[in-house]
């Protein structure tokens, strides 16, 4: 029974027990915090996009590599919570910085990047930012552009999605916008009965 309990008391003191100070806990995750998010403000637009196999392969060992860096020597769940509650409060409060502060959002977050105007891609904003011309053109084709002649306007957002504005004679009418043809097709076609019928009088019988 002694052993049992012992065995017992191990347990718990293992799950809960801080195996570092807790100072050192959050330190740590700050610190990772903010160097990861320094490293894809700088790098890493193109890798949020996931534009091919390489992208998101950095996404999900990027985790895994700093990992290590975050708990340390502690495997215990409270280690593990508090890391993940200080990790849930950083971000918190860098959004209510970006929030607060106007004009800060492009300081943490970047500003989005216009890759095609008018028809035109701007391949040196390509090249800045990484982007393959064939990458762009599955994206493009993904958002329903065929070829980049067709595309008003396409922008990369700083958390790595597309925005892409189609040209006015490539963009697929609504509804709304159908309805309204036929209601005019029809008013042309009976101006052009009334003036037919005014200058053609009916015969009398």
């Amino acid at each position: 029974m002694h052993t049992l309990a012992t065995a017992g008391d191990s347990i718990w003191s293992d799950m809960f027990t801080f195996q570092i100070p807790a100072t050192e806990k959050i330190l740590r995750t700050i610190f990772v915090y903010a160097a990861v998010a320094l490293l894809i403000r700088v790098f890493g637009r193109r890798m949020l996009a996931q534009l091919n196999l390489s992208d998101l392969v950095v996404v999900l060992l990027l985790s895994n590599v700093v990992q290590n860096a975050i708990i340390g020597d502690d495997n215990s769940l409270s280690g593990g919570l508090l890391g993940a509650l200080t990790l849930v409060l950083v971000d918190y409060l860098f959004d209510r910085v970006a929030f607060m502060i106007k004009g800060s959002e492009r300081f943490f977050d970047g500003k989005p990047v216009t890759v095609v105007k008018d028809g035109q891609v701007d391949s040196k904003k390509l090249r800045r930012l990484g982007i393959r011309d064939g990458e762009l053109r599955t994206v493009l084709h993904r958002l329903g552009a065929d070829h980049a002649s067709e595309v008003e306007s396409a922008t990369l957002r700083p958390g790595g999605s597309f925005d892409m504005t189609l040209k006015r004679d490539e963009q697929d009418a609504n509804a709304g916008e159908l309805e309204a043809a036929v209601r005019r097709i029809e008013a042309r076609i009976d101006e052009r009965f009334t003036a037919l019928e005014a200058r053609i009088p009916l015969s009398r019988e």
